[in-house]
């Protein structure tokens, strides 16, 4: 394999974590909790999801970056060069990254606080302003995964 397709590997296989993930928990996680748990069982279940999908998505928030650079660097020596749709995914990353950051710093920690307090009506509010987050960072990374494969071929 070349340096070239290593890089690029690494690169697809943490934007399929990330945004399979989101995939998964949005489109078949959550409707299943919704039917087989009741609100308090819920709450807990996705303080847990969060916490083990989130050390993932930190992989793919660090390997992406680098992975992305790698192949502007070996593909189009350099950014100058690289073409403009390389540049709205590496903008859409940003966009990804900080939806991301706002929910792990801030969401996830108040969720967290009311599951512990047994405060299940914030819990259940904080819990819907992630799902609205995730929701909306699911739609920016389908639409960089279309830029992606739609993309002129290497």
């Amino acid at each position: 394999m070349t340096p070239f397709g290593i890089v690029y590997t690494l690169h697809v296989l943490a934007a399929l974590m990330w945004v399979g993930g989101m995939f998964f928990a949005w489109m078949v996680l959550r409707p299943a909790a919704m039917k087989a748990l009741e609100g308090p069982a819920r709450l807990k279940l996705w303080v847990e999801v969060f916490q083990g999908f989130f050390r993932w998505v930190w992989v793919a928030v660090v390997l992406l970056p680098i992975s992305g650079v790698g192949m502007i660097h070996l593909q189009f020596a350099g950014f100058e060069a690289a073409p403009r749709y390389v540049q709205v995914m590496m903008g859409l990353y940003v966009v990804m990254t900080a939806l991301f950051i706002r929910i792990q710093a801030l969401l996830l920690p108040e969720l967290r606080t009311a599951v512990a307090a047994q405060d299940w009506p914030t819990g259940a509010a904080v819990l819907s302003k992630i799902r609205r987050l995730v929701g909306i960072n699911l739609v920016v990374g389908l639409v960089l995964v279309a830029i992606a494969a739609a993309r002129p071929m290497f």
